[in-house]
């Protein structure tokens, strides 16, 4: 995820939508997108739950151009407006209630100029690989690591398990998300007072289809 070719697309889309206004990043981690964003005169500013990964953050070049605010990117709020708020790499499903999806887009909203933009990168759930009956799909299959994708359809919940071979240790990581299909994202923006503006299937602007896993979605906060 940190290869030019991944990072340096989604960051000529986010400068061209920034212009020359400021950009809010809801979970910056460890500032992947954010340094080379900042990089290219954006000024940038993030938040995120997460000490440690804020820690890795300050430890890097350029670190000192970028602001930070500790916690939920649900809620927490800066007290300044951005032009470009954005939420990359399906951390939107982070959130695993929609009520707390509701919240955040409310709160992006919140910080925007007007005419400002939202940005959300996110996967679409691999239902239509799933048999009947069945409710985990395998996602990686190696000879050190094995991934299942475990569905509660019903509930719209997703629970990531992570299995890494360490020598004779065998170490799982399960992580619960909450899917969100692109329909359900246009209906919680406008309810926080935005519409959509564009929809592509990746950071190149490629077409958005049936045939899709994934999607980049721009919505527009009114003039």
């Amino acid at each position: 995820m940190y290869r030019s070719e991944v990072v340096d697309p989604a960051v000529d889309v986010l400068a061209a939508l920034a212009g020359d206004g400021a950009a809010l990043e809801l979970g910056i981690g460890t500032g992947r997108i954010a340094l080379p964003l900042s990089a290219r005169g954006v000024p940038v500013h993030g938040i995120d739950l997460s000490a440690a990964m804020l820690a890795r953050l300050a430890a890097k070049p350029g670190a000192e151009r970028i602001g930070v605010t500790q916690g939920d990117f649900a809620t927490a709020r800066v007290d300044r407006s951005f032009r470009l708020v954005y939420l990359l790499f399906n951390t939107i499903m982070n959130l695993i209630t929609q009520q707390e999806q509701v919240a955040c887009f409310r709160s992006a909203a919140a910080h925007l100029e007007p005419g400002g933009y939202f940005v959300i990168e996110v996967g679409l759930p691999d239902l239509r690989r799933l048999p009947p009956g069945e409710t985990v799909r395998p996602f990686t299959v190696t000879d050190d690591r094995l991934g299942f994708d475990e569905y509660d359809v019903a509930g719209q919940g997703l629970v990531s398990h992570h299995f890494v071979f360490e020598g004779d240790r065998v170490r799982r990581v399960s992580m619960p998300f909450r899917y969100v299909w692109p329909a359900e994202l246009d209906l919680m923006a406008q309810l926080a007072g935005m519409t959509r503006h564009e929809r592509w299937s990746g950071w190149e602007r490629e077409p958005f289809t049936a045939e899709s896993t994934r999607h980049v979605s721009v919505w527009q906060k009114a003039s």
